[in-house]
């Protein structure tokens, strides 16, 4: 088997909760010497943000690491961290500006420890500008970035995705700045410093929902399931439940009709265009639904896939993980709990075929490498005893 991908870079993980751990959980899944850098017990009174250690949150976000403790807190601890990150590629933190000053983890501070240290930085706002110092939360950023005023239906008030997904595309957006910045300095030999916050993030997600306000003024609106601009694509209602259909274009449209036996609704006016069928939606909608009614979502799922009519299920989680094509792609991999057993978690979504991802192992206890990791750059038996005689470990 080939040597995993990213064997030969070193990341310090000092990020806490989903942004910080989504983003290095793409390193660690290929491979990446990944330390989590935790506080020894009693010293953060937020430790437990990340929720029960042993729950599914934890476990499926902090795989295929090494756990060390370590007290910055104390000038010694920090001392240790500089020892670190001397032998680091890149380190990951989510902390307000101000603390990362006073640990000693602000981008002028490790560059003169290491020229080529990468540093991530995720926040709620950013890292300068007027609410660099206010907390971040998801659903903050969900609200200011504009996700939930086109999420839900019209007159029903705004709505949340049903995930966090301003942290994860934080995190995302942050490896991938990582990333970016890995390839750069093979030609540089300098690190830099990589920023992502929520709420960029969540503003980025929008995509043409923003580019129609940006190009063209239109603030978009509230839909429900409707797409916005290409319709029939919705959750229409079968006899036994729902399916998703989506078409968009005139080509596909003429489809959908031929396969629904429905060819008159090509001819009508007022679903001539795209732009005339978004336009009169609700009517649409009724059409279909009604037409829909008539056979079950299976039924009517092999009818429109024979046609070439993109269309689906919806499914409640445990049906997604049961469906063949899910099973086929190993959306869930295994993995070995010392403590807890055989686990399955969420399994990395990018494919590699010649260094594949893999879940090398289970979440680790709290400072479980400590003692590894310190004899690693250089540290003896009696320097550790030492260090945990004094609390920095």
């Amino acid at each position: 088997m080939a040597k995993a991908a990213l064997s030969r870079y070193r990341i310090l993980d000092l990020s806490r909760v989903r942004a910080g751990p989504t983003c290095v959980k793409q390193f660690a899944d290929f491979g990446a010497d990944v330390i989590k850098i935790e506080s020894p017990p009693g010293v953060d009174p937020n430790d437990d943000m990340g929720g029960p250690r042993d729950g599914p949150d934890f476990q499926n976000l902090q795989r295929n690491k090494r756990s060390m403790t370590l007290n910055l807190k104390l000038a010694e601890g920090r001392e240790v961290l500089a020892k670190l990150v001397k032998t680091a590629d890149v380190l990951v933190e989510n902390y307000r500006p101000d603390v990362k000053v006073r640990l000693g983890i602000d981008y002028p501070s490790l560059r003169a420890v290491n020229p080529r240290i990468i540093l991530a930085s995720i926040s709620g706002f950013g890292q300068d500008g007027p609410y660099r110092d206010r907390p971040g939360f998801d659903q903050i950023a969900q609200g200011m970035g504009g996700l939930m005023s086109v999420t839900g239906y019209p007159g029903q008030g705004p709505l949340r995705t049903g995930t966090a997904i301003a942290d994860l595309a934080a995190g995302l957006y942050a490896a991938l700045g990582i990333m970016t910045a890995l390839l750069e300095r093979e030609q540089s030999g300098e690190g830099q410093w990589v920023q992502s916050s929520l709420l960029q993030s969540a503003i980025a997600l929008l995509d043409f929902q923003a580019a129609r306000y940006l190009m063209k003024g239109e603030v978009p609106p509230q839909v429900g399931n409707d797409h916005p601009t290409h319709m029939p694509t919705s959750a229409y209602k079968t006899a036994d439940g729902y399916i998703n259909i989506g078409v968009s274009g005139e080509g596909m449209w003429l489809r959908l009709c031929k396969a629904l036996g429905r060819e008159d609704l090509a001819e009508r006016a007022e679903f001539e265009r795209e732009p005339d069928r978004a336009r009169n939606r609700i009517a649409l909608n009724d059409e279909l639904n009604a037409h829909l009614a008539t056979r079950t979502s299976a039924e009517w799922i092999d009818i429109l896939n024979a046609a070439g009519v993109p269309c689906g299920p919806i499914y409640s989680i445990d049906q997604v993980f049961a469906d063949p094509q899910v099973r086929h792609l190993q959306a869930a991999a295994g993995v070995t709990h010392p403590r807890l057993g055989e686990l399955r978690l969420v399994n990395q979504a990018v494919k590699l075929t010649r260094t594949p991802a893999r879940l090398a192992c289970a979440a680790p206890d709290p400072g479980a490498h400590t003692d590894e990791v310190l004899a690693e750059i250089g540290y003896t038996v009696q320097d550790i005893a030492g260090l945990r005689a004094r609390g920095v470990i």
